[in-house]
């Protein structure tokens, strides 16, 4: 039969991640299109550990049915961590709920805040995830480039005022996803002042934050919010598992109450066995210590790609983002490469990366970019790799 699909889905794509990681089920691939946490960064003894004495002791709770709101212990160890460690939770204002994955908190704040044809302002480039999340609710994107100190707020004071009514300013201050860039706390203070100026909700996506590797941390918008204007999103996914789907939004309370609902017609509520990991892990191992751990493996990746970078690709033009942090480095060729042939040429060389273009609200502006992760490659593939890829280069540019 001829299948008659809901508009809000029919013009929806796979994410291009999704289809450039199926290349990355070939081993001798180089996957620095990937963005998963490094195999080594796993606390696997201790989620063992945890597990063993949950289902020992307690099973019932960790398979029984839970709050929509979240594993309650859980749900009271963030908002304690988050205030006394962010300053991002107000008790007398805001409310928290345990989601599955950052990426429901997109989705919930999508279906609570815009109807069909609304507005959400990005950044361009931007996460493909969260793009595609407001693209299934008809939302309309209106993109605003970036500087290198985070997003351009004479661009985006323009934007919000010829989209007058537009519902969400999309963010991700903290070592974005793509672009590896941090917002200054000047842009911060400003993004929050423009947010307020023209009654805009922002959403704070902060999946990265404490993976900083230089520099100094900066504070939350979500910490600068007095009025009750700011959705924060976290997530244990790069810190303790990405496989465990457990993450979390602050909010505030009217908002919330129709998360939660919206969270009931989804998933009932997301898997207890894992907020009680998550949980345990926070409390009664060193989480701060783990922290660290991570840290240090990913200053060693990223100055390893960064090195390799340099030595490879800087001296034929191709240049690359600043990296504090995270687990991406965004590089752009000189005009004189095709950027969708280099990427699909690098593949034939094994070696992936993402063109720069499905991280735009327009895929079809122009875009020199792509976006190279350190995270998932071996210490040995990430020299191999960017080294192809300049060899790369210099045969398209002979």
């Amino acid at each position: 039969m001829e299948y008659q699909l809901a508009n809000r889905v029919s013009s929806l794509k796979p994410s291009i991640i999704r289809e450039i990681l199926k290349n990355s089920s070939d081993p001798e691939m180089i996957p620095f299109s990937a963005g998963n946490p490094a195999p080594e960064a796993f606390p696997v003894e201790a989620i063992q550990e945890i597990s063993a004495r949950i289902l020992k002791d307690n099973p019932i709770l960790a398979l029984q049915y839970n709050l929509t709101e979240g594993y309650t212990p859980l749900r009271n160890t963030l908002k304690q961590y988050m205030a006394s460690h962010h300053n991002s939770f107000r008790e007398e204002q805001d409310e928290l709920i345990v989601t599955t994955g950052a990426q429901q908190v997109m989705d919930l704040a999508t279906k609570v805040l815009c109807n069909e044809g609304d507005v959400v302002v990005c950044e361009a480039p931007t996460f493909i995830g969260s793009l595609n999340t407001f693209r299934s609710y008809n939302c309309v994107l209106k993109g605003v480039p970036m500087d290198e100190d985070g997003i351009n707020l004479e661009q985006l004071d323009k934007t919000l005022t010829e989209n007058p009514g537009a519902k969400l300013l999309y963010v991700i201050p903290n070592f974005q996803n793509p672009s590896g860039i941090t917002m200054s706390l000047e842009k911060r203070k400003g993004v929050y002042a423009l947010a307020k100026k023209h009654n805009i909700m922002i959403l704070e996506d902060n999946p990265y934050g404490d993976l900083r590797v230089s520099g100094e941390h900066l504070p939350t918008i979500k910490s600068m919010d007095e009025d009750g204007i700011v959705i924060y999103a976290g997530t244990f996914s790069k810190v303790i598992s990405s496989g465990m789907r457990v993450g979390f939004a602050i909010a505030p309370k009217p908002i919330m109450q129709k998360m939660v609902v919206g969270k009931q017609c989804s998933d009932v509520h997301t898997t207890v066995w894992s907020q009680i990991i998550c949980d345990e892990f926070i409390n009664h191992y060193d989480y701060d210590g783990h922290l660290q751990k991570l840290v240090e493996i990913y200053r060693k990746k990223s100055t390893l790609m960064l090195n390799a970078i340099d030595q490879h690709l800087v001296p034929l033009g191709i240049t690359h983002t600043k990296v504090e942090g995270g687990l991406f480095v965004w590089c752009t060729l000189p005009d004189s490469i095709d950027m969708l042939t280099f990427c699909s040429e690098a593949v034939k060389r094994k070696v992936c990366v993402v063109p720069g273009s499905a991280f735009l609200t327009d895929e079809s502006q122009p875009c020199q970019s792509f976006r190279m992760n350190f995270s998932t490659p071996t210490d040995e593939n990430i020299v191999k790799g960017v080294e192809t890829l300049g060899q790369l280069a210099k045969d398209m540019m002979a």
